[in-house]
């Protein structure tokens, strides 16, 4: 069975990496439990099927605002069109902690001197971000940001 599913690929082409999913399913649950092979791979089969879902609402949310490349905006508002508003807080905090990271590896990558921002800075940072998108989320002009954000910031930008 090789059917079609999405956009001219099959099945076996639009999935996740096994090795992978099993670490994560196995570090999910207690040691003591053990998971069948069918339950994993059915498991698998789940996680792509939900990706397929958010992927093709965030597409469409994006074509509704005419745009032509899906921002993360976008699959915000798709978790929230499809009833999983729950976790909007936490993809966006992750999404976050992706970009401060990749920053990093940036910043490390272009040259090394450049200065560290202080727990306290990247902490303020991060809740200002938070508070941006949920703004942003419920559409209300979001709050001037405030002086220690502000340096925050600046040593974002250097």
């Amino acid at each position: 069975m090789d059917p079609m599913d999405i956009v001219g690929k099959t099945k076996e082409d639009a999935s996740l990496p096994k090795a992978t999913m099993t670490k994560i399913i196995k570090e999910m649950l207690p040691p003591d439990v053990r998971v069948a092979r069918d339950a994993q791979d059915l498991l698998i089969e789940c996680c792509v099927e939900f990706i397929n879902l958010i992927s093709s609402e965030s597409n469409e949310v994006c074509n509704r605002e005419d745009k032509r490349t899906i921002a993360p905006e976008h699959v915000l508002k798709a978790l929230e069109v499809l009833g999983f508003g729950e976790y909007i807080e936490e993809v966006y905090a992750a999404y976050e902690q992706h970009k401060l990271e990749t920053v990093d590896t940036v910043r490390a990558g272009k040259c090394s001197n450049v200065a560290e921002m202080t727990e306290e800075e990247a902490l303020a940072a991060q809740q200002r971000m938070f508070a941006e998108a949920r703004a942003r989320m419920n559409r209300v002009v979001a709050a001037p940001p405030k002086q220690q954000d502000s340096e925050a910031e600046q040593k974002l930008d250097s």
